[in-house]
């Protein structure tokens, strides 16, 4: 494992006010990146899903989070699979925001 990504799990959280807050926890684990392969990216593009990237991690690591961040950009988990026969396991990012991933500033 030659990089690191944070994995992200959002909950809800009331206050003693009643009011709902989103609570965000990050944890950093090892990973290997790689690029999706023509058939994935074909067939998640089908489904509306924009993939960028896969990675692998230890099966251990992941905790059934929907988010995760690489490199400053923050990325939904679409699709998990864990490798028949070895510990690791495959999560397939895309990019959420804006048009096709591009952050919108307001003004």
């Amino acid at each position: 494992m030659d990089d690191v990504i944070f994995l992200i799990r959002e909950t809800m959280e009331q206050d003693a006010a009643g009011i709902h807050h989103a609570e965000t926890e990050k944890r950093m684990v090892y990973c290997k990146v790689e690029d999706v392969t023509r058939s994935e990216f074909y067939n998640a593009g089908r489904s509306g899903l924009n993939p960028e990237f896969k990675v692998d991690i230890f099966q251990g690591d992941y905790q059934g989070e929907e988010l995760a961040e690489h490199n400053g950009k923050t990325y939904s988990i679409y699709r998990t699979y864990r490798v028949p026969g070895t510990d690791y396991m495959e999560l397939y990012l895309e990019r959420k925001g804006g048009t096709n991933g591009v952050e919108v500033s307001g003004g």
